[in-house]
């Protein structure tokens, strides 16, 4: 046991001295990924190998490929840092090594989950009696919540999804945003929908869902199943579905309403911006990230659903050894996952570290910081492209090429990681400020960064 607490000290005290250098750090470095790939390789070793020395080679192999997407100036992709607390009971986790399947195999994971889930839709103003999936990411936080809908409106039409399948099934229409994220689309591909289900809607100036195309859809369609896509924060401005009118809209047809909120749901937790997902409450199901703007660390996710049985009827299976399974729907009933890592100890400790006026001040900041850089980089001479409604800021630096190239620099001069996008076909850069580690001075210091090596 002496031996192992060594070992486990030692990683734990690398990485805590890799997080506490992350301010300083060169975001991203250029690098060579075959040597990266040749320090990894070679042939399997037929001696086993001492856990230390197995330990250092892995460190000394990945140092050079490390992105500090952790640290306070990496604005790519809607990454959040990791909150100590959190990424602490992460590291218990990974010790405990608990497989939270139900209260059976882990009594204190699925507590934790329950714990957890409660407090977290307390911040989001979902209701207390919906269903917490706790999941990988967004993409599986949108395919429960899809399977759910899939469940109940094709149940709603006398069908049986789950043991009929879907051939010989009513078909179901789809209406989502033309600038929903991609993962609703896989989503309806993993469930058998396809994408040809899609009832596409145009979009406002700013990226939200235009509700009277939405309407137009509707009326358009027959009154057989119908699932409604919203979009709690567009992935390239931050826009917010109204979800209210849409809500109250898509009730007088019957469809089930999925929200993708998967940073932008966040939005609820701050008095701030709570307005920009009035009536997120009216949904059916809803998709929300912990890793991203809750800065948890990955992989971290939710599945929430209105409707427990449904959620469970949807995801849930039993089987003669599954001893725990069949009463109250938790831990494996509500995602796709039997053999689940113990997640929520981490979520646990994240809220636990912020508490919900933390929460609040987290979503409040980025924010202001965005708006920080748009003005800054807007002085600079550039475009910002899009209105700033949350933590997304969309640049431009003339024409096409010329983005792209100010972009690849910026990517790998270091100071700070920003991602190209294409919207409303232009390319663009996209920053997205999530981190709860980025300062004011971090802003100012990637903004003279930008200028400099866009000049």
């Amino acid at each position: 046991m002496g031996d192992l607490g060594h070992l486990f000290r030692s990683a734990a005290e690398h990485a805590a001295d890799y997080r506490t250098s992350l301010s300083e750090r060169q975001v991203g470095v250029p690098v060579d990924q075959v040597a990266l790939t040749d320090a990894f390789s070679g042939p399997l070793p037929s001696a086993a190998c001492p856990p230390e020395r197995v330990l250092a080679d892995l460190i000394a192999a990945a140092e050079p490929g490390l992105v500090a997407s952790a640290g306070p100036r990496y604005f790519g992709f809607v990454v959040g840092g990791a909150l100590p607390a959190a990424t602490a009971a992460d590291i218990l986790a990974a010790g405990w090594d608990q497989l939270a399947t139900n209260a059976v195999t882990s009594p204190a994971a699925v507590a934790a989950e329950a714990a957890a889930g409660d407090w977290l839709k307390e911040l989001l103003g979902i209701p207390a009696s919906a269903s917490v999936g706790f999941v990988t990411g967004a993409q599986a936080a949108n395919t429960a919540g899809l399977a759910a809908a899939r469940h109940q409106v094709l149940a709603d039409a006398g069908w049986d999804v789950e043991r009929r399948g879907l051939l010989g099934a009513p078909p179901i229409r789809v209406i989502a945003g033309q600038e929903r994220h991609g993962t609703i689309d896989r989503s309806l591909r993993l469930l058998g929908l396809g994408t040809d289900a899609v009832h596409p809607v145009s979009a406002e100036p700013n990226g939200a869902i235009d509700l009277e195309s939405l309407r137009a859809v509707l009326r358009a369609g027959s009154s057989g199943p119908t699932i409604v896509c919203l979009q709690a924060g567009n992935v390239n401005t931050g826009a917010c579905d109204r979800l209210r009118e849409a809500c109250e809209l898509v009730r007088r047809h019957g469809g089930w309403v999925h929200v993708d909120g998967a940073f932008g749901l966040w939005a609820a937790a701050s008095p701030a911006t709570r307005h920009l997902v009035d009536g997120l409450e009216l949904a059916d199901s809803w998709a929300c990230d912990g890793h991203k703007w809750l800065n948890l660390p990955y992989d971290s996710a939710f599945a929430f659903c209105a409707r427990p049985d449904v959620h469970a009827a949807a995801m849930s299976y039993s089987a003669a050894y599954l001893v725990g399974s069949g009463g109250l729907p938790a831990g494996a009933d509500l995602t796709a996952e039997s053999s689940r890592r113990a997640r929520g100890f981490a979520v646990w400790a994240g809220l636990r570290e912020l508490g919900s006026l933390g929460v609040a001040a987290l979503v409040e900041r980025c924010c202001e910081l965005a708006r920080r850089f748009a003005t800054g980089l807007a002085r600079a001479g550039f475009e910002v492209a899009n209105e700033v409604v949350l933590n997304q800021v969309l640049v431009g630096f003339g024409d096409d090429a010329r983005t792209d190239r100010v972009v690849a620099a910026v990517q790998a001069d270091g100071t700070c990681w920003m991602g190209g996008t294409t919207w409303r076909g232009r390319r663009l850069m996209r920053i997205s400020v999530s981190n709860a580690a980025t300062t004011e001075a971090d802003v100012d210091r990637s903004i003279a960064a930008i200028t400099r090596l866009a000049g």
